[in-house]
């Protein structure tokens, strides 16, 4: 609505009476400039012009009048609302440090310490609206789950795949986050940010305080309660056991509110409890840092007026196809044609393909997204998610590298393609041995292919038998007509037999479709294990960070990272 007109470059106004005055004056001139009528008398020149041309020019004149005066005011920028406009983009860095130890199993907050924490991160990353951010996992060990990046929606994709059991060393090892996360800091050459660290407890104050920084605050969100609760053995198909010391006494994991406070306080961070509503982020994402110098109060204050001239272009458009009368139809005809389906204008001037790709993919729209993916892998994995398993199949196979022939082989298997499903899942165990998808979807594919062939054999056995089915078909009608003459010459004996037959009749039936019913639930078996076991494309990156998380792992053990650390507890 408008509440306040202004014009924010007033002085375009003083051009409106002047281009209409001039649009007047034109068209008196080109009347009165005629070489006719100043030379023929004026009854015959009625008689010579068209009627009515003299009246269309002056409707013209006045048109074109119109038309200045409204792009004159267009131009003196005609507004009625603010915007708020910052003055600079900030740049702000935060690091997410997500303990994952066993402790964070424990179930004092409903449904545990881990969802309650993976909820309360996932509102911190809705809450960056702008800025970079990265998660870091640790338990014995750190891990860079997602570096610096101001895409969110990966770090929350990511988020719900992590927890305890899939981490390769035990433990709370506090110093190696810190380091990992400062190493982020630094590849990313970002002089200051913020550290958020969820946790349950920190064993050693000495492992943050080495590492406390000013330019690097540690603000700590504590999960847990201060009664605590036993940590839960579920995660290793022992259901109703909980972690217990060498002497068999349960642990009870607690949250020491004091201590994590104090060593947020020593590290120039704040700390809360973990709540039910936003308060607690909202102050820990607020910690303050060395060089801000109340930059959101000088933002508020610039908000600048809309722009609202390009209306005036909006109107022009119906004068500018009256005077381009000519090319109107031509104008209409493309407007009416449909548009391509891989090509829409109005996107491609906002997104790239790949960009409109995603977002179709996102919105579960794969079978859009497989015509606009450029990259080969991703329009791949959307075929996949549209059923199109043909193309999937064939898309991957021209891919050369081991995530491609697990891919691969999850198309064929679910085409049915199993012979060929298992030479590319062989492909990709050629590559990584120890691949836990593709060994389990190999032996899945495997028995299904063993009893396709099965099946195949039973059916050409049954077809080596020539014509038995043929005769037994002739000796069936002969039966029913010899039943027939049956029943007609012994209409006259009592009704307890005709039942029996009728019995045998409803027998036979009831067990043919007891098979048939079987067979349907066969089927039905086969396909629910496809669906329930057949891991699909990219879907779920458990797997992925669980691979990435073990290599890395090797790799320090080489170094030998590990050897002064056997000691550690491992919750």
């Amino acid at each position: 609505m408008i509440e306040e007109l202004i014009f924010i470059r007033p002085w375009w106004l003083a051009g409106v009476l002047p281009v209409i005055v001039l649009g007047v004056l034109w068209a008196r001139r080109r009347m009165a400039a005629s070489h006719w009528e100043s030379k023929i008398d004026p009854a015959l020149l009625e008689v010579l012009l068209e009627p009515g041309s003299k009246g269309g020019f002056k409707k013209l004149a006045w048109l074109v009048a119109i038309a200045l005066a409204v792009a004159t005011i267009g131009l003196a920028g005609p507004a009625w609302y603010k915007l708020p406009q910052p003055v600079e983009q900030k740049r702000d860095a935060l690091v997410i440090v997500f303990d994952l130890s066993l402790s964070m199993l424990a179930r004092d907050l409903r449904p545990s310490r881990l969802v309650r924490a993976r909820q309360k991160i996932t509102d911190v990353l809705r809450l960056r609206t702008e800025g970079y951010t990265a998660l870091v996992a640790y338990a014995g060990d750190a891990h860079t789950v997602a570096p610096l990046t101001d895409d969110v929606r990966t770090i929350e994709n990511l988020l719900a795949s992590l927890s305890p059991e899939m981490m390769p060393v035990l433990g709370s090892n506090l110093e190696s986050a810190l380091q990992t996360s400062k190493t982020l800091f630094e590849n990313a050459r970002i002089q200051q940010g913020r550290l958020l660290l969820v946790t349950d407890g920190i064993d050693e104050v000495s492992d943050a305080g080495a590492l406390c920084e000013r330019n690097y605050p540690l603000s700590i969100l504590g999960v847990g309660t201060g009664g605590g609760a036993y940590i839960p053995l579920d995660f290793i198909n022992q259901p109703g056991q909980v972690l217990r010391t060498q002497s068999g006494d349960p642990i009870t994991a607690r949250l020491d509110s004091s201590r994590l406070a104090d060593v947020a306080d020593n590290c120039h961070g704040r700390y809360r409890q973990l709540g039910l509503g936003d308060d607690d982020i909202i102050e820990l994402l607020g910690t303050p840092l060395p060089s801000e110098d109340e930059t959101e109060e000088v933002e508020r204050d610039f908000d600048t007026w809309a722009d609202m001239g390009y209306l005036a272009g909006v109107l022009l458009i119906p004068l500018l196809l009256l005077g381009f009368r000519r090319g109107l139809f031509a104008v209409l005809v493309i407007g009416i044609l449909p548009a391509p389906a891989q090509a829409n204008l109005w996107d491609d001037l906002w997104q790239r393909a790949d960009q409109q790709a995603h977002t179709a993919l996102n919105q579960g729209s794969p079978d859009i997204a497989s015509t606009l993916f450029e990259d080969q892998n991703w329009r791949a994995v959307a075929q996949y998610r549209a059923g199109d398993y043909v193309s999937a199949a064939k898309s991957f196979s021209g891919l050369d590298d081991a995530e491609a022939f697990y891919n691969q082989g999850n198309s064929l298997a679910r085409n049915g393609e199993y012979q060929a499903a298992l030479n590319a899942y062989d492909k990709m165990l050629n590559t990584i041995p120890d691949h836990e998808d593709a060994l389990f979807n190999r032996d899945l594919v495997q028995r299904l292919f063993e009893e396709q062939e099965s099946k195949q054999k039973d059916s050409e056995s049954e077809g080596d038998q020539g014509s038995d089915p043929q005769d037994q078909s002739h000796a069936q009608q002969a039966d029913d007509r010899q039943r027939q003459d049956q029943q007609g010459g012994q209409q006259d004996q009592p009704p307890e037999q005709e039942p029996s037959e009728a019995g045998q009749s409803q027998a036979q039936s009831d067990e043919q479709q007891s098979d048939s019913e079987e067979g349907e639930s066969n089927r039905d078996e086969h396909q629910d294990a496809m669906e329930q076991w057949l891991r699909r494309v990219p879907d779920d990156p458990g797997g992925l960070l669980r691979r990435k998380f073990q290599y890395e792992t090797n790799q320090r053990l080489r170094r030998g990272d590990y050897s002064n650390r056997e000691t550690e507890k491992i919750w």
